[in-house]
């Protein structure tokens, strides 16, 4: 066989003359290489792990019941029976913050799936077909848009407000849903922008050439190539999505009584703050932590799917 014939296979077998395979690269794979070096990104994902391991089995960390109250106890400060003290009520604060973090993390990982599958859906028919389908989109975009997300979050609330007979998902769903009522149109318009720049590429009007389906083309082309601003910007979103339930909360018209979260437990906490800190300083301090630690790993998510950062 031929130096010529030597290289003509090589080619078509995908490999380089030297006969050793290339490496296949993508952006995911650059990013995670990127990833893996930042150390915010393991100290955001270290943190985010805990919390998550906290609201799924939170009898790891404490066996005390978080609605037992001990009055006689009430605003203890802490020590070896009660690490973070008590509240006003005698509730312990240490198995109330984590069991608390369950709430807390439902609210903004459901929130965040269902405000990326409708910001999917509505950016990907806008920006894809265009014409008068995006103009109403965007139209529709554009009067939630109108109403900002915790303004929206009181309204809703105060207008079908919980007791303490409303059952405990009942009251997380209330909260998931006018988030994500409020929530979508950002993620929308950013997806819609994402597949206006990936639509024109060469290899997308190759698939059309081809035959290919609208659905195929956004399935196999278009979504896997505009996706990645909106992972980055979920992520942060989810940060933003428990601090507006904890602001909620905070009101009294979020999650109530009996559910267990950081804003109920900022919020029964107020009434005596100045004279007993510790009942306010715990549950902020871990609702700030995973607030930051969603923030940093969004920040780490965006670097690493930037290529100007490399």
């Amino acid at each position: 066989m031929t130096e010529a014939s030597t290289i003509a296979v090589s080619a078509e077998a995908g490999q380089p003359v030297g006969g050793q395979a290339d490496e296949g690269r993508s952006l995911a794979s650059d990013a995670w290489r990127q990833l893996k070096g930042n150390p915010i990104f393991w100290v955001s994902v270290s943190l985010i792990t805990l919390f998550v391991v906290m609201a799924l089995v939170p009898q790891l960390f404490t066996n005390v019941d978080p609605g037992a109250a001990v009055l006689k106890e009430a605003r203890a400060e802490p020590g070896a029976d009660a690490w973070f003290g008590r509240d006003i009520q005698g509730y312990d604060i240490y198995s109330r913050t984590v069991y608390g973090a369950r709430a807390s993390i439902l609210v903004g990982v459901f929130s965040t799936l269902a405000t990326v599958v409708i910001g999917l859906v509505m950016g990907v028919l806008a920006g894809y077909y265009g014409g008068f389908l995006d103009t109403l989109v965007s139209r529709v975009t554009d009067i939630f848009f109108a109403i900002p997300l915790l303004l929206g979050g009181i309204l809703f609330m105060s207008t079908f407000p919980n007791d303490q007979n409303t059952p405990y998902l009942v009251v997380v769903g209330k909260v998931v849903l006018v988030l994500s009522v409020f929530g979508w149109p950002s993620i929308a318009r950013l997806m819609r922008s994402s597949v206006l720049q990936v639509k024109p590429n060469d290899y997308v009007q190759a698939a059309r050439a081809l035959g290919a389906s609208p659905w195929r083309i956004i399935r196999s082309h278009v979504m896997p190539n505009a996706l990645a601003p909106v992972i980055v910007v979920s992520t942060i979103n989810l940060g933003v999505f428990i601090t507006a339930e904890a602001t909620l909360s905070f009101l009294g018209i979020g999650l109530t009584p009996p559910a267990v979260s950081w804003g109920v437990a900022i919020s029964d906490a107020l009434v005596a703050v100045r004279t007993y800190p510790h009942i306010l300083l715990f549950p902020s301090l871990f609702l700030s932590l995973a607030v930051l630690a969603f923030i940093m790993l969004g920040d780490a998510v965006r670097d690493a799917f930037d290529p100007k950062s490399r």
